[in-house]
């Protein structure tokens, strides 16, 4: 019997993932005069130091904030800017806020997690074996100790975030929290303290500004004509420097944009609401602006439609996609294909690594003429704690190796331009069973199986909405078991295995004659050997009594 397995929990239905509603295009400023650098330092700077007052004073106020202390912090950036210019500054601290309040409830969570794993770990005695799901005991004192100083420290810091929390009081440093920590370690960051200053500089200088329809072009602060014209509303204090009427700066570089760009020029053209950034990259001493817009919300197309011309399971591992095409009644078709990346080095690296295989594993799925690709909805959120795994840490790494947010936002994204769907499954058990019933049967001479191309299977079959597990095989030529068992048998230890067969509705079966009843379940009427089978003219007859 299976009293003691854990039981199964329950399975999602699978759903088509929404389509994204935002859109962003960059591209490169070129050819910018030294006045031209000047200008956009300048700029940046002020206004970075306007936002930086702004969100100090924001996150300080707690729950004490209402429309009239919005209204005189907009006064008082407008007093040193422009009308415009303040609006873009207060929109982007209450933005910074709203991530910083989301950064403190999932905090909160994971320390909550660690405590309570740390709880039910220290309760138990040292050495105690663990079960399947739930870690055991430490296995030495020492470690004991260890752990159960980590434990009030944690409880330190959940104190402290439920407090900020209970508050409203949120802590962000401008500029990014690893860059200011980079400063203590020049050496491992492998930068000069000249060159970590240029980077604590640009990260920390504000120019974006939120487009408004109806306006020339899209934007009046930032303004980019159909030309290519790009020109910039200056803040009071340096309306000096313009040389365009109305405190405008205009700069000699005209700029272009490739991707979408028939989008872009629809847009500016009925002067319908594009927002712009200017960001410096210091490590390539290059501009660049960035455009962005909304897109109306477009309802996804239905999971039958989908699912009507087959689609692709891909299964997301730490270092490649794992991937197999079937048809839409749910059998694997051809090989499977695997799209390898390298999510070691820098973050610019690896985003480019997780853009290229995702592009092949598009560009593929394009040619097969499938209609959607099924992934999982993959969330490892209580899951990466090292209280959870404790001294497995190659295991920890590999589950922070896996980019479950970035291949969601980046697939949803390019998978819409391919005009593919996306349909989110749930995990659980894929792995499992997939390498179960999936594995063996297609692994032969001239096709090799990974336990992550059997995922891939069983994630597009869950999609398709057919079970994962492989149909029973027919009947062989007879009933004997000379030909092999079933694919599905019933186990030694189930209850009435031996009995007669029932049918589907759960009835006796036919009878075949009057007074005889099918014996298809008693194994001592079939003629098998081995059965000490009780009729049949070969029957020994007892002892006569006076031999």
């Amino acid at each position: 019997m299976n009293e003691h397995k854990k039981p199964f929990r329950p399975v999602r239905d699978p759903f088509v993932v929404q389509d994204a509603t935002g859109v962003a295009i960059r591209e490169r400023l070129k050819d910018l005069t030294p006045q031209d650098d000047k200008v956009l330092r300048l700029v940046g700077t002020h206004l970075g130091s306007l936002a930086a007052t702004d969100l100090a004073l924001y996150s300080r106020a707690g729950f004490e904030r209402t429309n009239q202390t919005w209204a005189t912090r907009k006064q008082d950036v407008t007093a040193q800017s422009s009308s415009r210019w303040a609006g873009a500054v207060t929109k982007g601290t209450h933005d910074q806020y709203a991530l910083a309040r989301r950064g403190q409830f999932a905090y909160r969570d994971k320390l909550t997690d660690g405590i309570r794993m740390l709880g039910h770990r220290l309760s138990l005695p040292i050495g105690e074996k663990g079960t399947k799901g739930r870690p055991g005991g430490y296995r030495s004192q020492a470690e004991w100790f260890r752990k159960s100083r980590r434990l009030h420290i944690l409880k330190a810091r959940l104190a402290a975030v439920q407090e900020d929390i209970a508050t409203g009081r949120v802590h962000v440093v401008r500029g990014g929290k690893r860059l200011a920590n980079n400063r203590h370690n020049l050496a491992a960051a492998e930068l000069t303290k000249t060159g970590w200053r240029e980077r604590w500089e640009a990260a920390r200088w504000f120019l974006s500004a939120d487009g408004e329809s109806g306006k020339r072009f899209g934007n009046e602060t930032i303004r980019v004509a159909p030309d290519g014209e790009v020109s910039i509303k200056l803040p009071k204090p340096l309306q000096h420097l313009a040389n365009s009427p109305r405190g405008r700066y205009v700069l000699t570089s005209r700029i272009a944009f490739q991707h979408r760009g028939q989008e872009w020029a629809d847009r500016i053209a009925h002067n319908r609401a594009v927002a712009y950034e200017i960001h410096y990259d210091v490590a390539k001493d290059r501009w660049y602006l960035t455009a962005s817009w909304k897109r109306p919300v477009v309802q996804a197309i239905g999971l039958d439609a989908a699912r009507a011309g087959g689609l692709i399971g891909v299964d997301t591992n730490a270092d490649h996609f794992a991937a197999y095409r079937l048809d839409a009644h749910g059998n694997p078709v051809g090989d499977p294909q695997r799209f390898w990346y390298d999510l070691t080095g820098n973050a610019d690296h690896r985003d480019a690594q997780l853009r290229h295989a995702l592009s092949q594993l598009l560009r593929w799925a394009t040619r097969t003429g499938v209609t959607a690709i099924a992934v999982e909805d993959l969330d490892f959120s209580d899951g990466k704690t090292r209280e959870r795994f404790g001294r497995k840490k190659r295991f920890r790494q590999l589950i922070h190796g896996i980019p479950t947010s970035k291949v969601k936002a980046r697939l949803v994204n390019m998978a819409a331009e391919h005009g593919l769907a996306l349909v989110a499954v749930d995990p659980a058990y894929t792995s499992k069973w997939g390498a179960e019933h999936w594995k063996t049967p297609l692994t032969s001479s001239k096709r090799a199986m990974t336990r992550h191309d059997a995922a891939g299977i069983a994630i597009g079959r869950r999609a398709l909405g057919h079970p994962i597990r492989r149909r029973t095989k027919p009947p062989r030529h007879h009933q004997s078991d000379g030909g092999g068992h079933r694919t599905f048998q019933a186990d030694r230890g189930t209850r009435g295995r031996e009995e007669l067969r029932r049918t589907r509705n759960g009835t006796s079966p036919q009878r075949v004659a009057t007074g005889r009843a099918v014996t298809a379940g008693n194994q001592r009427a079939q003629h098998r050997s081995g059965h000490a089978a009780e009729h049949g003219f070969w029957q020994q007859d007892s002892l006569p009594l006076s031999f």
